[in-house]
């Protein structure tokens, strides 16, 4: 068994912390959802060490401002701006179509959680066509762009909320049973994990690394806008081994698997705290779940993908 891959860093390091020294003059990177929360400071952070990087939203308007703050902020009048719904196949495909040139950095971060139940207008459930179907086209969309840059690197954001559940393989879009909110998000975490899995294996003859995550427990960024409060299992204390962390902090580990010269070369694999996780231990809050890994599941789910996306590489 080979050694989990260990950094310098940890939970509370930041974005600006892990960045610090690294040149990415003349790389290009895309980050979902960056216009606000995780994916904003991501953004923030591979600007700040020389990347051109393009800020995607919803709408063209709100990435536009995040952008020009992203410029001002860092100096960095690369910083762009990309109008992206995860959700909309059409908007995905239009944003895939208007890339030209290579692609070196590709952050998957946007993502909803907790949602009540909602569907696309092709009948898929929101948070999995959300989190994982819509990054899934966009990633396979993008792999030539990728190829290109001949060491891209992929970063998927995912949750230690995938331990929660699998991908229902037979009633993804619970159509089969009752809608439940928390198995939809985790199971759409899962997805995210198998789709590094899969790619990192397709892809490492194109010089493509890819990898997941966990960022960590950070209250009050836009994603838990579903939820009244905190759940019961947030612990500021760590002691259940989820902690709270700020936004700095939660973006460090997605800064480290994109820029960090000390992860290159990485691929195929799921990091919380900047470090490679180890197996989730039921009753603790971290690690990953043996089917977030599988290698099986993770051919099944790209299959799958392909066919409720019709978007193949």
């Amino acid at each position: 068994m080979t050694q989990p891959v260990t950094t310098p860093f940890g939970a509370q390091s930041t974005a600006a912390e892990v960045i610090a020294g690294v040149d990415l003059t003349g790389r290009r990177a895309v980050v979902t959802g960056a216009t606000g929360g995780l994916g904003r400071e991501t953004a923030r952070a591979l600007a700040s060490a020389g990347a051109e990087v393009t800020v995607t939203g919803r709408t063209l308007e709100a990435a536009a401002t995040v952008a020009q703050e992203i410029a001002t902020e860092t100096g960095n009048t690369s910083t762009t701006a990309g109008q992206l719904d995860l959700s909309d196949p059409d908007s995905v495909a239009a944003f895939v179509a208007g890339w030209t040139g290579p692609l070196h950095i590709l952050v998957d971060n946007a993502g909803i959680m907790a949602t009540p139940e909602r569907r696309t207008p092709a009948g898929r459930e929101l948070q999995f066509a959300t989190n994982h179907l819509g990054h899934f086209a966009l990633t396979v969309g993008l792999h030539d762009a990728l190829a290109r840059a001949r060491d891209a690197r992929v970063v998927v954001v995912s949750s230690v909320g995938h331990v929660n559940g699998p991908v229902r393989f037979e009633d993804p879009d619970f159509t089969a049973e009752p809608y439940d909110p928390w198995l939809a998000y985790a199971q759409s975490k899962t997805a995210n994990i198998l789709f590094a899995v899969e790619a990192a294996k397709r892809w490492a003859a194109d010089g493509i690394t890819v990898n997941a995550l966990n960022p960590g427990r950070i209250w009050g960024t836009g994603l838990g806008r579903h939820m009244d409060a905190p759940p019961a299992s947030f612990d500021p204390s760590g002691k259940s081994g989820v902690s709270e962390k700020t936004v700095e902090q939660g973006a460090a580990t997605s800064v480290l698997l994109a820029a960090s010269p000390l992860v290159g070369g990485v691929t195929g694999t799921y990091f919380e705290d900047c470090q490679e996780a180890g197996p989730f231990t039921p009753g603790v809050r971290r690690g990953v779940a043996d089917y977030a890994l599988d290698p099986e599941n993770a051919r099944r789910l790209w299959d799958l993908s392909e066919r409720l996306t019709d978007v193949r590489r």
